[in-house]
């Protein structure tokens, strides 16, 4: 049975459990049936989305209700999204210039907010907002780059003739890449817009449910995704401009990358 309007959560019960295992099983057998990948790959991940989850539940207890945890737990999320955005982009050893547009993206955002007191500096508050600027930076950076390197492949002839006509190899490949660098918005554009209308955003949804006013809810939704919006902005803009300098590499080799 669900809740009742005042109880503020929502039930973990026997029938919540079988119904996650039902949606998985269902995603896996739609990815069979219809042929466009594998269904293990979508079982390994909920599998391991749960286990994640139920580690990191209990670790989170612990962190929020101590002050000296919260800077080693922010810096653990920062080193997995860079390592997990970097080898999106690249199976080179330059997937860790990674850091620079997440690190871009989210510190001055942080700073500024605690800096000008919009935010209590406490773990509760810390991790969880922290984290969804961290998994939006992550997002920007696996997008833009692996949208940029392809790009640049696929119209290499014109970034080779840019080349010829005396343009330095970073000029070149920004000509090229930066008209399609902003396609890596796209998302956070369309989750913004959207806000209220076609989607009730996780964070409305959890003030909602913990006792919050609708309109307290909405002004703190509000904030995030405007905060998502400028990291990753940010972290598109570091993105372009390192793909250009051939510091982030795809499989394979872009244009351009051999000539210093």
């Amino acid at each position: 049975m669900l809740p009742t309007s005042g109880s503020g959560s929502i039930p973990v019960t026997p029938a919540l459990g079988a119904a996650v295992v039902l949606l998985l099983g269902t995603a896996a057998s739609v990815v069979a049936v219809g042929g466009y990948g594998r269904w293990w790959p979508v079982l390994a991940a909920g599998a391991r989305g749960a286990v994640q989850l139920l580690l990191v539940s209990s670790i989170i207890a612990q962190v929020v209700g101590s002050p000296v945890l919260v800077a080693p737990f922010i810096t653990a999320m920062f080193a997995i999204a860079v390592r997990t955005a970097g080898r999106r982009v690249t199976t080179g050893p330059g997937w860790w210039w990674a850091a620079v547009p997440i690190a871009a993206g989210v510190g001055p955002v942080v700073a500024v907010l605690l800096i000008g007191e919009a935010l209590p500096p406490t773990g509760l508050v810390l991790v969880p907002l922290v984290g969804q600027l961290i998994g939006g930076a992550l997002t920007a950076t696996s997008l833009a780059g692996r949208r940029l390197l392809d790009e640049l492949h696929q119209r290499r002839g014109e970034v080779e003739a840019a080349l010829v006509l005396g343009l330095t190899d970073r000029e070149a490949r920004l000509e090229i890449a930066r008209p399609v660098a902003g396609g890596a918005l796209v998302p956070a554009l369309d989750q913004t817009r959207t806000a209220g209308t076609v989607t009730l955003p996780g964070a409305f949804v959890g003030m909602l449910l913990g006792g919050a006013t609708p309109v307290e809810a909405g002004a703190v939704q509000l904030f995030v995704l405007i905060g998502l919006l400028a990291v990753e902005s940010i972290a598109v803009l570091l993105t372009l401009h390192l793909v250009a300098l051939g510091l982030l590499r795809g499989a394979a080799r872009a244009p351009g990358l051999t000539r210093r």
